[in-house]
């Protein structure tokens, strides 16, 4: 265990996921010295006192061995704006923190790789792993030996049961369930509430039934 003292965090974005890592990092302890985003910050009491810049290129103030960065911009599907942002930051040698919530349950026969992010409740389970700047968000659970790609977003309350394997910029929706063995191919859409057990191809969407509504009049 390195006894070097952790580093100062600067937030990239001001929104919703942004605030819930801020609150995650502040309960832990540590030490956010800016949060970068364009929009007014103010609403969010989470953010009072931090500094607030403005651009992205306010962030190069900061000496790159001197901090380490947290992107609190969600992964939408379609979108590449949040991975954009990171091959920006890692190309001018900017390192970017993993966030893992202390009431999320990560097994010590796991891999998290960096810069993923882990909330609060979400079980990650033995022999499983979880590729760069992912987002395991609220209460989801990802089962034993399940291989999570880079840039996946795995929606609060979604279930990947055993051996389940995704590739990169994949979107599993909330409240969401994949099969074991199931494997999700590259950029692949899983919507919201669906079950999904058979694979998905490249750049697939999959989804689930409708609900009709019908007026009693």
């Amino acid at each position: 265990m390195s006894d070097e003292p952790l580093l100062p965090i600067v937030i990239i974005g001001g929104g919703g996921h942004a605030s819930v890592i801020t609150e995650i990092l502040l309960n832990q302890g540590r030490e956010i010295i800016a949060v970068v985003s364009p929009e007014d910050i103010c609403q969010r009491s989470v953010f009072k006192g931090i500094i607030h810049l403005k651009k992205d290129e306010d962030v190069l103030v900061y000496d790159k061995e001197q901090v380490l960065l947290v992107n609190g911009i969600g992964i939408m599907p379609k979108s590449s704006f949040r991975r954009e942002i990171n091959e920006y930051f890692l190309a001018l040698g900017y390192r970017f923190e993993t966030v893992v919530a202390s009431n999320s349950y990560v097994s010590p026969y796991a891999s998290i790789d960096a810069g993923a992010q882990v909330l609060p409740m979400a079980i990650i389970q033995t022999g499983a792993t979880v590729g760069s700047h992912s987002i395991i968000n609220t209460g989801a659970l990802i089962e034993h030996d399940c291989r999570i790609g880079s840039y996946n977003h795995i929606a609060p309350k979604a279930t990947l049961c055993g051996q389940v394997e995704t590739k990169d910029s994949v979107y599993v929706g909330a409240g969401s369930i994949i099969i074991q063995k199931v494997k999700l191919e590259l950029g692949s859409i899983i919507g919201a509430g669906a079950v999904v057990t058979k694979n998905i191809a490249f750049n697939k969407i999959c989804y689930p039934s409708r609900s009709k509504v019908k007026s009693l009049i």
